[in-house]
């Protein structure tokens, strides 16, 4: 399967299928208990173009471990709560390759809400409301703030910078150093 067809974060649409990507785990989230007892996970990813969430079940979730470069082999992306997130397919499987050596970027993290996305599905939401009555269109009610975090606008000069995780390996295990941000001037 060497490299063959394998896509980049940053191309991942909704809807798309059969995903081969390579990727580091940045962060395991915790477990939840589905109603049927299986269990899901959460972790953060990421490769040089930028991160994303994949949802793992079941005793596949509880063998990753942050700083694995991962294989995920036939995969999909599809919207969670609004989301971009990656999942395994059905005739998918994931494959360690390695550990801690992969270079790779935070931002953009394309598992974060988009407001484009959410007035799309709101309107989507919106055009079962009954306007006879009203003798009108339906109105997109504001959603108010948007929602994930707060971006910061770049600098004023244009400065190209780049942001730089660092793991620290404590004595039991690996865990998740501080965050850097180095700027380079032209």
């Amino acid at each position: 399967m060497a490299n063959e067809n394998v896509c980049l974060i940053k191309d991942l649409k909704p809807g798309l299928k059969n995903i081969n990507l390579v990727f580091i785990v940045l962060e395991t989230g915790r477990v939840s208990k589905t109603k049927d007892g299986h269990e899901v996970r959460s972790c953060k990813v990421a490769d040089r173009t930028g991160s994303i969430t994949i949802s793992v079940w079941d005793e596949v979730g509880s063998l990753i471990q942050t700083g694995d470069i991962i294989r995920l082999n036939r995969g999909y992306a599809s919207l969670f709560k609004g989301c971009l997130t990656l999942y395994i397919g059905r005739t998918g499987d994931l494959q360690k390759t390695g550990e801690f050596c992969m270079i790779f970027s935070e931002v953009p993290n394309f598992s974060e809400p988009n407001p484009e996305v959410l007035a799309k599905i709101n309107q989507i939401n919106n055009t079962h409301v009954k306007t006879e009555a009203y003798g009108s269109t339906p109105s997109i009610p504001n959603p108010g703030p948007p929602a994930g975090p707060t971006v910061i606008p770049p600098s004023t000069h244009n400065q190209p910078c780049i942001s730089i995780r660092i793991l620290v390996q404590d004595s039991s295990s690996w865990s998740q150093g501080s965050m850097a941000q180095i700027n380079f001037n032209y």
